[in-house]
């Protein structure tokens, strides 16, 4: 509109100047502008929806990676608080080392489950976005190509201040190890105690979605409990998970299923909106 306006006010500038040609000029642009604005308008009805999924540790557990609540999980094992809190890395940064050294060498021996795979394979027909709570890079093996993770990566290292970041893939990250500023090298993984830095860029993905699919949280940790709030009202939201989830503020359509199976039905279920 504003190129269409500078134009417009162009041609009519100089009254003196506006011959029969001029005129003729400026019919023939408003017609050619006005069929351009008619099929972008016919074209929005083509444009693909905006599908966003909120994904945590129960989407990978099908593919082996342990959970912290799970019975056999990681808490039976480890406090929480010694392994994923930035206290615990300042109290005993070994054993911080030590915890995410397995969980990086972890992802040699774990390949992306079905549910990974369908939402990888959904980019076809939709507008794609994987918020994601877990730290492996399941999604991206698996083919998604637009992946937020909320609590940092495994892959990657970083300082200190967590202003120079690391691509290691599943290299060990040993003590004494530093960074290029000369502080010591840490997991690029998002603590308790620390601030979540991409959860406003997560909020306006969420917003600006038409589906949105939970799968395998108990959306009981905040601020990415909260991001189902940011959703427009009316949409339609799909939870899939296996166990019970306080879903009582949400309006949504559960599936209890563990996420391959669960994506599977979810799958079918877009098949058949679209085709009918």
């Amino acid at each position: 509109m504003i190129f269409y306006s500078t134009i417009s006010k162009n041609i009519g500038k100089h009254p003196d100047r506006t011959t029969e040609k001029n005129r003729r000029v400026k019919s023939i642009f408003v017609k050619n502008f006005m069929y351009l604005c008619s099929c972008v308008k016919i074209n929005d009805s083509y444009l693909m929806k905006h599908l966003v999924f909120l994904t945590g540790a129960g989407m990978s557990a099908e593919s082996g990676i342990s959970t912290f609540r799970d019975s056999n999980g990681l808490w039976e094992e480890y406090d929480v608080m010694e392994v994923a809190s930035i206290e615990g890395w300042y109290r005993n940064p070994d054993l911080i080392l030590k915890f995410y050294n397995d969980r990086r060498a972890q992802l040699n021996e774990v390949q992306p489950n079905e549910g990974h795979k369908i939402i990888a394979a959904l980019e076809k027909d939709f507008q794609v976005t994987v918020i994601t709570q877990n730290v492996d890079d399941l999604h991206e093996r698996a083919g998604s190509s637009h992946v937020v993770h909320l609590h940092g990566e495994l892959t990657k290292a970083c300082n200190e201040s967590k202003t120079q970041v690391y691509e290691i893939g599943t290299k060990a990250i040993n003590p004494g190890d530093k960074a290029k500023d000369g502080s010591r090298l840490r997991p690029f993984i998002v603590w308790f105690g620390e601030a979540v830095p991409l959860i406003e860029k997560a909020a306006e993905i969420v917003f600006t979605a038409d589906i949105v699919v939970i799968i395998g949280t108990s959306m009981q940790v905040y601020p990415a409990a909260g991001l189902i709030h940011y959703a427009k009202k009316n949409i339609p939201v799909y939870l899939i998970d296996p166990n019970p989830v306080n879903s009582s503020s949400l309006q949504v359509e559960i599936i209890k299923e563990k996420a391959g199976k669960g994506m599977a039905i979810l799958r079918e279920k877009f098949i058949t909106h679209h085709s009918s």
